[in-house]
């Protein structure tokens, strides 16, 4: 049975739900096999974290962004199952 549990903390202040609800449904998406849960939880001050069992993996504040889906595909993928391909989420460009 999977173990991993995804947090997305978000600023109810800055309306940043639709946000968290839109990447929770793409982890869910591509990890339905493996998350437990993906669980949305309402913060204040700018905040847009997320968390895979308690370790933080991204964090809005000290990237100074949000993050891609991709991205964030890519660091559940690292922790979770690191020999899966994510297809067109793991193509990389090279500007030229």
């Amino acid at each position: 049975m999977s173990r991993y549990i995804v947090q997305i903390t978000y600023c109810t202040q800055c309306r940043w739900l639709l946000r968290a609800a839109w990447l929770a449904q793409e982890l869910l998406t591509t990890f339905e096999q493996d998350l437990y849960s993906v669980a949305l939880k309402p913060g204040t001050g700018g905040i847009f974290e997320v968390t895979l069992n308690d370790e933080l993996i991204f964090s809005r504040k000290e990237v100074g962004r949000f993050p891609e889906a991709k991205e964030i595909k890519q660091l559940v993928r690292d922790r979770v199952d690191p020999e899966r391909h994510l297809g067109h989420s793991d193509k990389t460009y090279v500007d030229n």
